[in-house]
């Protein structure tokens, strides 16, 4: 990393945001409980460790924290007053929805009160007609579209914990899904957000109708990781759920070769409801626990969804199928029934439990890249687990470059785990390198923290801490996650420079 000149270091002053955050000193603690207590009931304020324990950390389970005080609020008045309370004390905010986050992006602060949201989980309104539903932040993902069911609707947006996740972490980190080709990330089926700022403001993003007034910062909202404003309504739209939809399985003796065949298909100008892709070590993984039928002597496999009418249907899967063939597919199979179409999804859904089956710990990554270069970051990836001397099962949203590498490791052994967070590192730098991000759909919370110092420069850092302190000026909510400042990122130059470790050791782990 290039030195930063000294009057270029002083525009760029590391922001200040944690200097009035005091220490969880006992005293402390009991003060901001009493203080919560008068905000919440009793009930509602967590601060023995027996009781906060469930909360120090989110899927990217690695990482752990202790918060001084759990708030559980039951209604949006209650989240008002917590901001309010907090603002007054100066004490940070984390807020969590179901913890499923992939990122530490709702890990704890030591010093601060995580805010979890669960309780607000109702639907507010549904209309079929306008085909918009209002919703608070603690409703499940799969909730949504259960409740539009009896309509024809759905909500498209679909991760693989969509029986969980929530509609809040969705916003917070712009979560995707198997369908997210063709129907958009959270950011392009949200309508309108409804929050508070650390200051018990109310601020609303976008509106349900065609257009909002003022400044368009809904897109800005979403995928801010919690860190501009406290999410607690949401309005997303609805979408009619298709007459029908196949699922077309394809086998391939090369993960070069699949990965070229992503290209072609939409180069063919087809774009699936989905189009995922599996290397041979993630389809032996999940194959026992789903029974999907997978071909387990392929390198790789490709499912590519078509929905829409059946003559739609199926038009565009001959034309897949065409580009198939064409692409060197060893194997072709296509969903018969809707049972089908789900078994050759369940695989996918699947993955990242089916990969506890054969390790003890992996490591998700989350990076996006040019669908042209899927084949050249296989076996670049390939390359990396002879180095590190680690395994790693590939899963892609393939459609559109968002990869979803799983290097399988031992948390107990600790130079496992530092050869697990080299090899992650060095797939987000390849991910830059070849024209992606760092990240496409778990935000980066405090697992690629280090990362977008390859990313982004000084400049845009500072522009990114700027629109920081516009919505949070005194940094409490969420801080020390997604934006490093700049000696984190010096740091990170050095130890990069010298194959050193990554300065991930402040972080507490298990």
């Amino acid at each position: 990393m290039n030195d930063i000149s000294a009057p270029l270091a002083a525009s760029l002053a590391e922001p200040r945001f944690s200097d009035v955050t005091q220490a969880a000193t006992p005293q402390r603690q009991a003060q901001v409980a009493a203080r919560l207590r008068e905000c919440l009931p009793a009930h509602c304020v967590l601060f023995r460790e027996e009781d906060t324990r469930p909360y120090e950390c989110d899927a990217l389970s690695a990482f752990r924290q202790l918060p001084m005080v759990v708030a559980l609020p039951e209604t949006e008045a209650q989240v008002v007053q917590v901001l309010r309370a907090c603002h007054e004390l100066q004490v940070p905010v984390v807020a969590r929805g179901a913890g499923t986050s992939l990122s530490g992006g709702s890990m704890p602060h030591a010093s601060g009160v995580v805010l979890g949201l669960a309780k607000l989980n109702r639907i507010l309104s549904l209309d079929p007609l306008a085909r918009v539903a209002r919703v608070q932040p603690g409703v499940r993902n799969l909730a949504i579209s259960e409740a539009a069911a009896p309509h024809g609707l759905y909500y498209a947006p679909d991760p693989s914990s969509q029986i969980a996740c929530t509609i809040g972490g969705n916003v917070a980190e712009n979560s995707g899904g198997v369908h997210c080709l063709k129907y958009g990330l959270t950011v392009h089926n949200v309508l309108r957000v409804r929050g508070y700022t650390i200051e018990g403001e109310a601020v609303e993003f976008g509106a349900e109708a065609l257009d909002a007034p003022g400044l368009d910062l809904l897109a800005l909202l979403i995928g801010s990781e919690g860190m501009l404003a406290v999410v607690t309504e949401v309005s997303v739209k609805l979408v009619p759920r298709p007459q029908v939809a196949r699922v077309v399985m394809a086998s391939f003796d090369d993960v070069i070769r699949a990965g070229d065949a992503v290209a072609s298909i939409i180069a063919a100008g087809i774009i699936p409801a989905g189009l995922e892709m599996m290397d041979q070590k993630t389809a032996q993984a999940v194959e026992p626990f789903v029974k999907a039928g997978y071909d387990l002597d392929a390198q790789a496999i490709l499912l590519a969804e078509s929905d829409g009418t059946p003559e739609e249907v199926e038009e565009e899967i001959a034309r897949i199928d065409e580009v198939l063939r064409g692409s060197g597919a060893t194997a072709i199979r296509v969903s018969q029934s809707e049972p089908e179409r789900l078994r050759f999804w369940s695989g996918r859904k699947n993955a990242f439990p089916a990969a506890g089956r054969i390790s003890p710990d992996y490591y998700c990554m989350d990076g996006t890249i040019p669908r042209k270069n899927l084949g050249r970051m296989l076996a670049a990836i390939a390359d990396m687990e002879h180095r590190y001397g680690l395994r790693c099962m590939n899963v892609f949203h393939a459609g559109d470059g968002n990869l979803h590498p799983l290097i399988l490791f031992d948390a107990n052994d600790r130079e496992q785990w530092e050869r697990a967070e080299l090899f992650g590192a060095e797939i987000l730098e390849l991910c830059v390198e070849l024209g992606g991000t760092v990240t496409g759909e778990h935000g980066v919370g405090i697992e690629k923290i280090n990362s977008m110092c390859v990313q982004f420069s000084p400049e845009e850092r500072a522009a990114f801490f700027a629109v920081k302190r516009a919505f949070d000026e005194p940094g409490l909510l969420n801080p020390g996650k997604a934006i490093p400042t700049l000696s984190r990122c010096a740091e990170y130059g050095k130890m990069h420079i010298h194959g050193g470790r990554l300065p991930f050791a402040d972080l507490p782990r298990f």
